[in-house]
């Protein structure tokens, strides 16, 4: 199985500045993750903004209640633009993930841009198509949903 590619986009009626204060700060996180995954930021730091090199530690439960240890990297930052964070170890054998931000009339967009490689060849093809592409979907569907009745609809 090749690598998997995911674009969200969202508008939201913020400014760029509120937008950035919300999405570099990694405690935030939790608050548009489902519920049913049971995220948990191990790293003591999580409050901190991002910056390229920051690691941040997690504990989550994405299958069966089965806890999972993920290490992600935010390896690029360009202040109020965007970021990319990075596994550095987890449930992927890879994960790149995008997060653009731009200033709009009356608010701002932001798109992620996801790519990422499920482990264990034949079988992991065969998990991504039954239900890793589709917990993907949900999770950022959730997201979306989340982030409006914080913010209101565009």
């Amino acid at each position: 199985m090749g690598v998997q590619r995911f674009e969200f986009v969202q508008r939201l009626p913020v400014s760029l500045d509120q937008a950035w204060d919300f999405f570099s700060s990694p405690a935030n996180l939790s608050k548009i993750t489902p519920s049913y995954m049971n995220f948990k930021i191990l790293s003591p730091d999580a409050s901190e903004k991002m910056f390229a090199g920051k690691i941040i530690e997690y504990h989550v439960h994405p299958l069966l209640n089965i806890p999972m240890y993920w290490v992600t990297e935010i390896t690029h930052v360009k202040e109020r633009e965007y970021f990319v964070d990075e596994q550095r170890f987890g449930p992927y054998a890879m994960w790149h993930h995008l997060h653009q931000f731009k200033e709009i009339d009356g608010g701002i967009e932001m798109k992620d841009i996801l790519h990422y490689k499920v482990p264990m060849g034949f079988l992991g093809s065969i998990a991504n198509v039954l239900f890793i592409k589709k917990q993907v979907k949900q999770i950022f569907d959730y997201r979306y949903q989340v982030l409006e009745s914080m913010f209101g609809r565009y």
